[in-house]
Order: structure tokens, then sequence, then C-alpha cells
């Protein structure tokens, strides 16, 4: 336990590059952006968020500070876009890194205020955007890549280090919800009771599919192995929390040494990003998958993106 104790302390205590935390800003800002902006461009601000007798769905009072403070009663048009207007300014700013920790606090309580209106109009990207706002808002993710930082040094990129712990809590924040999220799938057609069927049955749903069913049953052997895929690999995700614990760490170990091995981290986000570009192609479902690609970036810190990087141009220059 105190071997234990002292490995976590070290972790809340670490610093290091902050080219991973920026990198996070720039992408949740931006999924942020269009999850409001697709909104508005659908006209659909007023008819989700807005109170019965303004022709919405919203037929009591919202429960966040924000309403109390603006509204009596359901919230109207007028108010509803100032809001709006608010959390898409705080994005707008964040994603640029100007102006501190203050647009990001702006942005996370107005997208609180706006999707916490209509839960069935809202979906758990919504608590992953919001989520992972708050946790950089904690954090020094200004510090390179960001107009902030060309202010400070002349520079739009910085080598300034920072705490580590908002990565780490993002990193599992998303693991975690994977997780949960395979652990939750119990009904037989995700199972091999079931056949491995789940996705057959998803992709013949016309509620969230992209294109005309007919092609499904001529794919569905495919479907199964796809759906297999992706039911362990959410399940197998807690594994990556002993991963990401053991890379950051100092120790000793069987288990250490087998799963530290190799950088299962790669592996693991190839699958991940398969799955999401197969649902982006298939299924409309929000952008659930844009946030949760987000996250990805928190797996590694700002020193391997970089270290990474200038591989991946050595590679394109040697093989220019």
């Amino acid at each position: 336990m105190n071997a234990a104790w002292c490995n976590f302390m070290r972790l809340c205590s670490r610093r290091e590059d902050g080219t991973s935390l920026a990198l996070l800003r720039i992408f949740i800002g931006l999924v942020g952006l269009y999850s409001l902006s697709s909104v508005a461009a659908a006209s659909l601000l007023d008819v989700l968020w807005a109170g019965e007798q303004h022709g919405g769905f919203v037929h009591r009072s919202g429960t966040h500070w924000l309403w109390k403070l603006l509204s009596s009663g359901p919230p109207t048009p007028n108010e509803l876009w100032a809001v709006w207007t608010g959390a898409t300014g705080g994005f707008a700013l964040m994603t640029a890194g100007l102006g501190g920790r203050w647009p990001l606090l702006v942005a996370q309580q107005c997208y609180v205020a706006l999707t916490g209106l209509n839960g069935d109009a809202s979906g758990g990207y919504d608590s992953l955007i919001a989520i992972g706002v708050v946790v950089l808002c904690f954090s020094d993710c200004n510090s390179t890549l960001s107009v902030d930082c060309w202010r400070r040094s002349g520079k739009w990129s910085s080598t300034r280090r920072v705490t580590a712990w908002p990565r780490y809590l993002l990193a599992a924040q998303l693991l975690v919800m994977y997780c949960a999220t395979g652990f939750q799938k119990i009904g037989p057609s995700w199972t091999p009771m079931g056949g491995y069927t789940a996705l057959h049955y998803v992709l013949i749903d016309p509620t969230w599919t992209r294109f005309d069913s007919e092609w499904v049953p001529v794919v569905t052997p495919l479907l199964r192995v796809g759906t297999a895929v992706t039911w362990h690999w959410e399940q197998a995700s807690i594994v990556m929390l002993l991963v990401l614990y053991f890379r950051a760490t100092r120790g000793s170990g069987r288990v250490r040494r087998w799963l530290t091995r190799f950088d299962l981290r790669i592996a693991w986000a190839v699958v991940g990003v398969a799955l999401h570009v197969g649902i982006l192609a298939l299924l409309n479902v929000g952008p659930f998958s844009w946030i949760s690609l987000a996250y990805y970036v928190a797996l590694w810190s700002g020193g391997e993106l970089r270290r990474g990087a200038a591989r991946l141009r050595l590679a394109f220059a040697s093989h220019a």
C-alpha cells in the first residue's frame, strides 16, 4: 500500500510537455463547436430547448443556475440564443487558446445549461464534452499551441512543462466509459448466445442508419465479427488502465513486464479508430465518435507525441 501511495503521489505531481493537453483543448473545443453549430444549422435550437409556450419541447424551468438567473420559467428563444452564444464563444476562444481558463469555464457552464434542458435530446457525448472541458479548466492547456503562448513568448509552441494529472484523468474517463459500455451490453445479440448479431440489427434500424439497409444481410457474417470485436474490445479496455499505470510508474513483476513489453496503446487505438470510422460512415449518432476520438490523445504524453511526429517526418523525408 505504501508503494502504491507513493506511485500515486508521484503521478499527481508529475510534470510533462504540454502538447498533449493543448491538442486535447483544440480537439474538444472543435467538437463542442460542431455540436452547437449542428443544432443551430438544423434550426433545432428553439425546438429542442425552448419552453412549450414558445413551440419547444421543454415543459419546466431549467435547474441550472443560469436559467434561474435568466428566467423564472421554461427558457425563451432569446435566452437560449444568449446562452448558445456564450457557449459558442467560449469554445471558440478555447480552441484558439485565448483568455486562459475563463473561456473554458464559460463554455462548460453554458453547454451544461443547454444540454441539461431536455434529456431526450442529449447523449453521453454531451457528458464527455462537459467533463473534458472542466478537467482542462484545471490544467495549463494553453501553455503551447495557443494564442496565449504566442502573446507570451512570440511563438506558437513552447516546451513549458505542465502537470500531467489532467491527462491521466481524461484517459481514465475514456477507458472507464468503454469498459462500462461493454459490460452494459448484456442483450443476447451482443453475445455468442445470440450469434453476435447486434450490428446487424443496429444497421437495419432506420433511427440511426445513414443508408438503406438492403445491403445488410449480404455482409452479416462480417458484421458478426465486428460485433464480437466491439463487445470484447470494450470490455477489455479496463486492462488499458493497468497498461497506462505501468507505463507511468516504476516497478517490477511479470504482469508489468508483459503489459509493457509492447506499446499496447497503439493496437488498442487502431481497433478503436476503425470502429469509430465505421460508426461515422454508417450511423448518425451525433458527435459521439468525434469526442471519443478526441480523448485518444490523452493516451500519450506530449513528449511521446512530439517524438512520434519527428519520426514520421523523418520517414516521409527519407522516402521523398
